[in-house]
C-alpha cells in the first residue's frame, strides 16, 4: 500500500510541512489536532467546546483516510491547563468510551494561547 496524506486546508499544514494524517499501510496516524472549527475560522473558548471540535476534525480526517473514530488505538491528550482536563472527560467518553484506547494526558504550551486542548491519535485503517 502507498502512503497517502490527507489535509485539512489549513495554512499551517503548509507553512510548517506536516499533513493532518498520513495512512502508510493499515495505520492511520492523525497529527495534534486542536479545537478551531475550519468552516468558520473560529475557536470557542470553552475547553470542553474546542474537545468537541477535536473529535470532529478528528472524525472527518479518519473518514478521508477510510478509518473511523471506533478504530483509535492511541490517544495524546495536550492540555494547557492539567487541572481543564476533567473537564473534557463527558466529551471524551461520548467519542471514546466504548472504544477505550490506550491514553496518555500531560500539560504543555500550545502554539496559540486560545487553544486549551490538542489530541493526537493513531488508528487502524482495515
Amino acid at each position: 500500500m502507498s502512503r497517502k496524506l490527507i489535509s485539512s486546508g489549513s495554512t499551517f499544514e503548509k507553512e510548517m510541512g506536516y499533513s493532518r494524517a498520513v495512512v502508510e499501510g493499515d495505520w492511520v496516524f492523525v497529527s495534534g489536532t486542536t479545537g478551531f472549527n475550519y468552516e468558520t475560522m473560529t475557536i470557542e473558548e470553552d475547553v470542553a467546546a474546542q474537545t468537541e471540535q477535536c473529535f470532529k476534525n478528528i472524525k472527518s480526517v479518519l473518514e478521508q483516510a477510510g478509518s473511523s473514530i471506533d478504530k483509535i488505538v492511541r490517544v495524546t491528550y495536550i492540555l494547557r491547563k492539567a487541572s481543564d482536563f476533567e473537564l473534557c472527560w463527558p466529551v471524551l467518553k461520548k467519542y471514546l468510551g466504548d472504544v477505550r484506547p490506550a491514553a496518555t494526558m500531560f500539560s504543555a504550551g500550545l502554539f496559540d494561547e486560545k487553544m486549551k486542548i490538542e489530541i493526537q491519535v493513531t488508528a487502524l485503517n482495515n
